[in-house]
């Protein structure tokens, strides 16, 4: 009898046991995923930092590129519109 409940309570902690190193291991797999996530989620911001980025220098260098069209546009508009 002494020998089963032995062999009983062996199995219970190996049971035990495994269940642990379970739980840690999907503990440690949703950590992950969430910190690859975050990750994700700030270099998606870092990419659209640096467009927008981009895109105010290249705004910037078209408008001095052709500030003088724009000039005699705006002249042109506003002599129309003096005209009426």
């Amino acid at each position: 009898m002494e020998g089963k409940r032995m062999q009983v309570t062996v199995a219970i902690a190996a049971v035990k046991w495994r269940l642990r190193e379970l739980v840690r291991r999907i503990d440690l797999g949703v950590r992950s995923g969430a910190r690859l996530l975050r990750e994700q989620r700030a270099q998606g911001t870092t990419e659209y930092a640096i467009l927008v980025g981009v895109l105010v220098v290249l705004a910037i260098l078209a408008i001095v590129a052709f500030r003088g069209k724009v000039e005699e546009l705006w002249t042109s508009i506003q002599d129309g519109i003096n005209k009426l």
